[in-house]
């Protein structure tokens, strides 16, 4: 790359956009990059304040910016993403499918270290729909050393850093423990809301059991779920720590794997996830989900529905961002409630 005199530039080419701005009208490239400068052009590039200009001159080991953001855009588009670019030096990413959003924040802030080399995303492990917009990138100069897009690669590994993880569950079997449910004294207001959210993400209820209270009825009810091979079971109800709350104990007697009792998010304290041997997850869901918009289960229901195993670690990051400011009107997914940082 040179620089140039707009008036000895005549006959060279372009090595980026040029952007025009005029208040209300365009605000957009009046000249793209590879076009070969004409006398007639001189007046429009002067009153853009281009007194001087730079022409593409390829050095060894140099990486234009076009070049560099198709370089950063093979490193970080994995499956389910489609990308537009680039234009201005600038590619930008979006959802093929509906899906989670998924990648490492870690890698992530490692690529955005390295000097020169910019990547924005919306939030990590945020639910998408198709044609969502998902990433962009570029390079903050013209030119760039090869070697940092070296650096980038180093940074995400092997595999592209970002896909969108296509929504696997498609059955639950939902377990509502209670006598008073049970015993028909109360209307079962619960069930509704769990169905509802489910349905949001393609998982329709198969089986619907309602059980008293008691470790072994609940566990009773839990191997009637599983012999329904459903790929989700839900128990509602019985998730406190009163004597008489006995869900989580009938979870564990079950042979499900705990994974954690008790998140640092509210509303959803009292929260359960385990996993049986075949890899397919059980929820202890507490009552809060029945009447607060947005819970734990809302934050944790699209990880579970793409067949994103969790870990403990996953639940105990959570606390940053895990409280609900419980707005007048909620506005959940565009608020920080759950937002990984």
């Amino acid at each position: 790359m040179k620089k140039l005199r707009v008036e000895d530039a005549v006959g060279q080419v372009l090595c980026h956009d040029m952007t025009r701005i005029v208040k209300g009208e365009m605000k957009g490239p009046q000249f793209r990059k590879g076009h070969i400068i004409r006398k007639e052009d001189i007046p429009m590039l002067l009153s853009m304040g281009k007194e001087q200009i730079y022409v593409w001159e390829k050095l060894p080991g140099m990486l234009h910016e076009d070049e560099a953001a198709e370089a950063l855009a093979l490193i970080c588009r994995g499956d389910n993403i489609r990308q537009t670019g680039p234009t201005e030096g600038k590619i930008e990413f979006f959802a093929q499918e509906e899906g989670l959003f998924y990648f490492d924040t870690e890698k992530l802030n490692a690529i955005n270290d390295i000097t020169d080399l910019v990547v924005s995303t919306r939030h990590a492990l945020s639910p998408v729909k198709a044609g969502d917009k998902l990433a962009g990138m570029k390079a903050v100069p013209l030119v760039i050393p090869e070697e940092k897009l070296n650096q980038a690669r180093e940074a995400a590994g092997p595999v592209p850093l970002m896909s969108v993880l296509p929504y696997r569950l498609r059955s639950a079997c939902v377990i509502t423990t209670g006598s008073e449910v049970a015993k028909g004294l109360i209307t079962d207001t619960f069930t509704p809301v769990i169905i509802a959210k489910l349905a949001g993400y393609g998982i329709l209820v198969k089986k619907h059991i309602i059980v008293g209270d008691g470790m072994e009825n609940v566990a009773l009810a839990i191997t009637e779920a599983r012999a329904e091979k459903a790929d989700l079971i839900l128990c509602t109800g019985g998730m406190s720590v009163d004597p008489d709350d006995n869900t989580p104990g009938a979870i564990k007697q079950s042979g499900a794997e705990i994974i954690t009792y008790g998140v640092p998010v509210t509303p959803g304290v009292m929260f359960l996830l385990g996993y049986y041997e075949d890899g397919s997850p059980i929820l202890g869901v507490p009552g809060c989900v029945m009447y607060v918009a947005t819970t734990i289960f809302d934050l944790i229901l699209p990880r579970i529905a793409a067949g994103l195993r969790m870990t403990r670690r996953d639940f105990t990051r959570m606390g940053n961002g895990g409280l609900c400011l419980a707005c007048p009107a909620c506005h959940y997914p565009i608020c920080p409630f759950g937002k990984v940082s």
